[in-house]
């Protein structure tokens, strides 16, 4: 599962940011995020995890004088 940020919509097409998968995996369900859907308790996980994790979202910024 991943909460993404619809940018736009043309005709049967989504263009979302932030979705995590493979290029060409097929979406299964799409739903609005709300608190209900969310996990209903605290998520645990090892304290490893996050030091592991720290980045994962972060884009990388490449080289300035790339243009």
């Amino acid at each position: 599962m991943t909460v993404v940020r619809i940018l736009r919509r043309e005709a049967r097409s989504l263009f979302v940011e932030g979705l995590d998968a493979v290029d060409c995996t097929p979406v299964l369900d799409i739903k609005p995020v709300m608190e209900e859907f969310l996990p209903s308790g605290p998520v645990c996980q090892p304290d490893w995890s996050h030091e592991l994790l720290k980045d994962y979202w972060n884009l990388p910024t490449g080289d300035k004088d790339d243009n």
